[in-house]
């Protein structure tokens, strides 16, 4: 009797660093940190995914001189493939244009939350990192993306505002959400050492107040070469590559490529997105 074939074992997917950019309020430059670590990962040889997360005010193709025809909306109404909506940047960074508005994206039924894990687990190729691109402040979007990415870079200013802002948020999502590792980014910074003495502020306040761990990862300084990159709408490490401000992005992706990366199911991507979508059933209240 024939011994049936045996089956060649199963290899998992390689782990994805997932990393949500985020800020307590906005005018941080948060969406030109997406843009440019992506492209400094990009052209690292890393195989890099950057998601619009600003599901009511999608801005990164707007940074990146891109003109999207179709959304994630069209993903969700079955009317496109993921692929399809996908767009891909001169460095090689595979962009995925915002929903037209956060409410939709927050009431998904069980079979759209289904749809979208399983169009992008079913993307061709493989993926090192994806980064999304938050909303600024504290909505329930920018909760879920924080709450379900492996890691979490809060960019903040050398400013009150954005002090007292990015402690809220800290606050927000440690207490209500069980996040407790943030990884920070001074922005914007006009002299060196500068960045330092904003993160110590922030930390000082943390320490005292919440069970966090924050991590300095660095600065980026203020660039005039970053802002012409801006409005030129390309990423300053195309525009301008031997800057100071493109070198600063250089550097912080190879901190980045450090960041550990969890193995088995919470490294996938999928993983990720059902987390993302999942949503916690509405309590019973009982009326007295």
């Amino acid at each position: 009797m024939q011994q049936p074939e045996a089956r060649a074992p199963e290899i998992a997917p390689p782990p994805v660093q997932v990393i949500a950019v985020t800020g307590g309020k906005g005018g941080t430059g948060k969406t030109a940190v997406s843009v440019n670590l992506a492209t400094a990962f990009a052209r690292a040889g890393r195989t890099t995914m950057l998601l619009d997360g600003d599901l009511g005010l999608a801005n990164v193709d707007v940074l990146l001189g891109l003109t999207p025809r179709c959304t994630l909306e069209q993903v969700l109404s079955g009317d496109r493939r993921l692929e399809e909506v996908i767009l891909e940047t001169s460095a090689g960074v595979r962009v995925v244009p915002a929903a037209s508005g956060v409410a939709r994206m927050a009431a998904l039924s069980a079979s759209e939350q289904a749809a979208i894990v399983h169009a992008f687990s079913t993307l061709p190729g493989s993926l090192d990192v994806l980064i999304v691109d938050t909303a600024a402040g504290i909505s329930e979007s920018v909760l879920q993306f924080c709450q379900s990415a492996q890691q979490v870079l809060v960019v903040l200013r050398d400013e009150p505002t954005s002090l007292t802002d990015t402690y809220a948020l800290i606050k927000v999502l440690s207490r209500g959400r069980g996040v407790r590792n943030f990884r920070v980014l001074a922005n914007m910074i006009r002299h060196s050492g500068q960045g330092q003495s904003v993160f110590r502020r922030l930390q000082r306040v943390t320490d005292r107040y919440l069970e966090v761990a924050l991590d300095y990862v660095g600065e980026i300084p203020e660039d005039s070469a970053l802002q012409r990159s801006v409005q030129a709408q390309r990423p300053v490490l195309d525009a301008f590559p031997s800057c100071p401000a493109a070198r600063a992005f250089s550097r912080l992706a190879g901190v980045a490529r450090c960041w550990p990366t969890p193995e088995g199911p919470s490294g996938r991507l999928e993983f990720f997105l059902e987390r993302m979508l999942r949503r916690t059933p509405p309590r019973l209240t009982v009326l007295k």
